[in-house]
């Protein structure tokens, strides 16, 4: 359902492809924090799952909308509109995962013991998945689109 929605509001199919291949990304974290804090994959880390899932795809949709304004409105060509997305909206998405991050830890560390394992599976899975998403985003936008990047400073 997520991916027709996303073609219709990208007339694309490529574009939105990429947006949900980033979503496993969180994942990892997930797993991670879950299985080093040992905490137990229950509803409520499901619940964080799909929370994050859509923090993840906000982030990705952010990043590849930034990369059609830099080839439409400002002129570049593909290559240098990927690498400029990428720097331009690198704070943005380190700051937002940062406040969500600082906003889970007091949840995390003293919260309830039923929001312990959404606390985790957010905050471990957004890290990663931060991480992932600015270099994997503007890959995978250079393999779909095919931008060649020879002669890029």
């Amino acid at each position: 359902m997520i991916l027709l929605l996303l073609a219709g509001q990208f007339n694309s199919l490529r574009k939105p492809l990429i947006i949900v291949l980033t979503i496993p990304l969180g994942l990892i974290g997930v797993v991670f924090g879950l299985l080093v804090t040992r905490e137990p994959f229950g509803f409520m880390a499901l619940l964080g799952v799909i929370s994050l899932a859509g923090i993840v795809i906000n982030n990705a949709i952010v990043l590849i909308d930034r990369i059609r304004i830099e080839i439409d409105e400002n002129g570049l060509e593909p290559s240098q509109a990927v690498v400029e997305a990428a720097q331009r909206r690198l704070r943005p998405i380190v700051l937002t995962t940062a406040t969500t991050v600082g906003g889970l830890l007091p949840l995390w560390f003293g919260g309830d013991p039923l929001f312990v394992s959404m606390a985790v599976a957010i905050l471990f899975g957004l890290v990663f998945a931060t991480v992932l998403t600015l270099g994997f985003v503007p890959a995978l936008y250079s393999v779909f689109f095919r931008v060649r990047y020879q002669g890029v400073p």
